[in-house]
């Protein structure tokens, strides 16, 4: 009976760690309501139906990311998910523009879906081809640089502004600039950057900016999902500083993320349990009951007997 009872606890526990993991894995999708959310196995986007693109492309990065060897296929593809409104390769074809990725091809190297995901044309963006193979080239290297030592949250997408018109049958958009940026939770630290669709020998730091500031460039709310008093001092600072390489932000301290609160309180949930369990099961030997003692009967003559046998 005590094993079935541990074997549920166990299970519970397992199930538990489970689904808060997985409801943290999903934690920072951002919020933004024009577009259809298409989900792959290591990224998602937020598809944009009228501009032929992603208004975002969400994933989390790390050094596990960066360590495989998967080659690259260029398989350049229609979305079969969102094949009604998906750009083709013709559409860049002769068109003075690279199929520029969101969602980097080298940021899925681990794995040969991953990065064969990578290519639908979903995830891809009308670029300069010297804006794509020069400072935005620099930006994803610089990103995977930093995600080498710490895990990041990175969220990329066009900005819609300016644009530069149009390309092929599906009409695709070409935007006037593109953002990326990362939250970075061991060193509570967010990094936007803004970048015009066209060449530039301008310094990295020199584009970044609030996350705030492509808040209100995109109409989109990136990382909703952290404590407000966090979120306003991570979103408002510039963050110019990044030449640091991960230089810790400015500031006091913060409340745990929600991460490191799940954490917390799965940590007390089995410490209890634990501590229950020794208690009950481990604890010192039961207190043995102490005989009940049966009255003695008092011995002698009753004060009847005495007058009888010892008459004055």
């Amino acid at each position: 009976m005590k094993s079935i009872l541990h074997g549920r606890l166990i299970f519970g526990l397992l199930f538990l760690f489970l689904a808060l993991g997985s409801f943290a894995d999903g934690r920072y999708i951002p919020v933004y309501d024009d577009g259809i959310r298409v989900d792959y196995k290591h990224y998602c986007l937020g598809f944009n139906k009228e501009h032929k693109q992603a208004n975002w492309v969400y994933y989390e990065l790390g050094s596990a990311n960066l360590t495989g060897k998967a080659s690259r296929k260029n398989d350049f593809r229609v979305d079969p998910k969102i094949s009604r409104w998906s750009a083709t390769p013709d559409d860049y074809k002769r068109s003075g523009y690279d199929r520029g990725h969101l969602c980097p091809a080298a940021d899925m190297s681990f794995n040969a879906k991953a990065m064969s995901e990578t290519f639908y044309m979903s995830n891809m963006s009308p670029q300069v081809p010297m804006f794509n193979r020069g400072i935005w080239k620099e930006l994803e290297e610089h990103v995977r640089n930093r995600a080498r030592k710490e895990k990041l949250y990175v969220v990329t997408g066009p900005i819609f502004k300016s644009n530069k018109g149009a390309i092929g049958k599906g009409k695709v958009t070409v935007p006037g600039y593109y953002y990326k940026l990362f939250y970075s939770p061991s060193k509570q630290q967010m990094i936007a950057y803004v970048l015009p669709n066209e060449e530039s020998r301008r310094p990295l730091n020199s584009f970044a900016v609030p996350v705030d500031k492509v808040e209100k460039m995109t109409g989109i709310d990136f990382f909703s999902q952290l404590p407000d008093d966090l979120e306003r001092v991570l979103e408002a600072d510039t963050l110019s500083h990044v030449s640091r390489d991960g230089g810790q932000a400015s500031g006091g301290s913060y409340r745990p993320t929600r991460n490191q609160q799940i954490i917390a309180v799965i940590a007390v949930i089995v410490i209890f349990l634990v501590v229950h369990f020794l208690i009950k099961h481990r604890g010192g030997k039961k207190k043995k009951k102490k005989p009940t003692r049966k009255p003695v009967k008092k011995t002698g003559m009753s004060k009847k007997s005495i007058k009888k046998n010892y008459p004055h």
